[in-house]
């Protein structure tokens, strides 16, 4: 079991949903990746309007041609295995947007576990 409490790093990576990587959704595989490294947890968001470095506004409204959503991925671990886990962002985020952030975690509990 896992214990996390205090001090941690949160990345935030921004994609669009369209995004693959070798033929599967590119949040797929990031969220993969970090299960297999390891961290804490690792969380999918879908939005449903933004733009980004291309400029193009994509929204989930009914009339727009746009389908390509934006996408978050937040993982939250210690900064030590956040920052081991940088290099794999590298080599899958070929456009989006990688954030960090200091954050401080309160609880950190899975299913059927002791509080």
């Amino acid at each position: 079991m896992m214990r996390l409490t205090g001090t941690a790093l949160r990345v935030t990576v921004f994609i669009g949903e369209n995004d693959v990587w070798h033929h599967k959704p590119l949040y797929t595989e990031i969220v993969h990746r970090a299960h297999r490294a390891g961290l804490a947890g690792a969380s999918v968001f879908r939005g449903i309007e933004g733009f980004g470095a291309s400029s193009l506004i994509h929204t989930s409204r009914l009339l727009s041609l746009s389908e390509d959503l934006p996408v978050a991925i937040v993982i939250v671990d210690t900064e030590e295995r956040v920052r081991a886990f940088l290099p794999e962002l590298d080599v899958l985020v070929g456009e989006g947007l990688v954030i960090l952030d200091h954050c401080e975690v309160i609880r950190y509990v899975g299913r059927g576990q002791d509080a």
